[in-house]
């Protein structure tokens, strides 16, 4: 776990968690797996157009700018022509290139106000908080949009030390206007605990492309509609 100087919450904080009526429903926000070429773009057209989808992150490693500028420009289309987010990982670099709606950053990939300066007021600025109060405040500060807590679940997506209680979604949403994500290991069957503590969008990733992209999304809108 973080160090996180605020200390423990109280996991019956959770308990008493009511969603205010004028924060929006959880949504999903979509993750890409490491490979999107290929069919890829015709997977995530089939995905985007199966349900609700607010966002999409292009998440590609070990690569240069070039080579995921080309990936990522049919993406970039799909998400355009479907009113759905695009959202780079890591780079500011990257998404500045494209013109996308914004950037993801982990905690060593730049800071929030590097990312405006470089992307411009109406960017959409995410930042990693893993299990951290601190963290996510201090990226709430720093001008982010929206910080992600993770992981929630196992996952084999990516290498992972932190693991939140959902409580933290409860106290975020509490607390805090900007809107907090779920991310790490989220299936349409475990979803739906996060979703009540609440968190205001679920990541997904490997349980939309492990399989169904369209059957996935289905699944997770059912979810989010029950909630």
């Amino acid at each position: 776990m973080t160090d996180d100087p605020l200390g423990p919450l109280d996991p019956d904080f959770a308990a008493s968690f009511r969603r205010h009526d004028r924060r929006p429903p959880c949504q999903l926000y979509l993750v890409s797996p490491l490979d999107v070429g290929g069919a890829f773009p015709d997977r995530l057209a089939r995905a985007l157009d199966a349900g609700p989808v607010a966002a999409f992150q292009f998440r590609v490693k070990d690569i240069d700018q070039h080579e995921a500028a080309r990936l990522a420009e049919p993406l970039l289309r799909i998400c355009n022509d479907r009113d759905v987010a695009f959202i780079v990982n890591d780079s500011i670099g990257l998404a500045k290139r494209l013109g996308a709606d914004g950037v993801h950053l982990g905690q060593g990939d730049g800071d929030p106000r590097e990312a405006r300066d470089a992307l411009g007021p109406t960017a959409q600025i995410g930042v990693t908080c893993h299990d951290s109060r601190h963290l996510a405040m201090e990226a709430g500060e720093a001008g982010a949009d929206y910080v992600a807590f993770g992981s929630f679940y196992p996952t084999t997506t990516k290498d992972v030390k932190h693991h939140p209680d959902p409580v933290i979604l409860s106290w975020w949403a509490t607390v805090f206007e900007i809107p907090g994500v779920a991310i790490g290991g989220i299936t349409p069957q475990n979803a739906l605990p996060l979703v009540q503590a609440g968190a205001d969008f679920i990541a997904a990733s490997g349980s939309v492309w492990g399989g169904d992209e369209a059957a996935a999304v289905q699944a997770f809108a059912a979810i989010l509609k029950r909630d």
